[in-house]
């Protein structure tokens, strides 16, 4: 009788200790997560080098005000499951309220080799100081390339860039190495400065005749005028001595 009492004393003290922890411990709020791909993206694909978007849709069900801190993602092998990369962690800081939904974003860049990738997003909210984790979307995705387009104005803007770059390399490299041909530059002829003389009937210049035949040219005249003078000088003379014997 006394052994069934100790036992059973026994067993309650053991129930006790064991609920204590779960009754304080404060229960997980129930934070409803769905994300979902924009209109735009119907297939879900995932285009390298470009802003990919998702829409979470967070609906907090619990009877408590909660915290959302941030949300974040990682890139995982689809078959192994083994991590490839962790994705940029958006943080939030905002107030769930009870019985509110919510839309969000989460934005994240691929630089993945084209293929099938699992892809993980979760969300991290606090309540009364305890921190919380819920998934939010954990499916496989496909990695694309971007569609090229001849008419992509960020392309052609590239092209021209670097045809211009191209084109100043060429034409420095062609002055550099290829010698250019000089132009023989004609000397102008100054015009004589000075008054021209123009002497006889063919009004010749004496600035363009050598000195020695225009000393020559000069002596002649005055030997001409100087016989001239004599002989004109001589029939003076006659021309006077007439007249004195007349006048005898």
């Amino acid at each position: 009788m006394r052994f069934s009492a100790f036992l059973a004393s026994l067993v309650f003290l053991v129930n006790v200790v064991v609920s204590s922890p779960a009754e304080d411990a404060p229960a997980e709020p129930e934070i409803l997560v769905v994300a979902s791909w924009p209109e735009s993206n119907p297939f879900g694909h995932v285009v390298n080098g470009e802003k990919n978007l998702l829409l979470l849709n967070i609906e907090n069900k619990s009877d408590k005000n909660v915290t959302l801190l941030n949300m974040a993602g990682s890139i995982h092998h689809a078959e192994s499951n083994a991590l490839i990369k962790n994705l940029t962690t958006a943080p939030y800081g905002i107030t769930l309220i009870q019985g509110v939904k919510l839309q969000l974003p989460y934005t994240f860049y691929s630089e993945f080799k084209p293929g099938d990738l699992r892809l993980n997003i979760w969300m991290e909210h606090e309540s009364e100081g305890e921190k919380y984790s819920v998934s939010a979307y954990d499916s496989i995705i496909t990695i694309v390339e971007p569609e090229v387009s001849i008419f992509d104005f960020k392309m052609i803007t590239t092209y021209l860039m670097v045809l211009a770059i191209f084109g100043g390399v060429g034409y420095i490299t062609f002055l550099s190495f290829v010698p250019q041909s000089k132009k023989a530059k004609r000397a102008d002829v100054s015009a004589p400065v000075g008054t021209a003389t123009a002497t006889g009937a063919s009004g010749y210049q004496d600035e363009w005749i050598p000195d020695h035949h225009i000393r020559k040219s000069k002596a002649k005249k005055s030997g001409a005028l100087s016989s001239g003078d004599e002989l004109s000088g001589a029939e003076t003379s006659g021309g006077e001595g007439r007249k004195r014997k007349a006048k005898k």
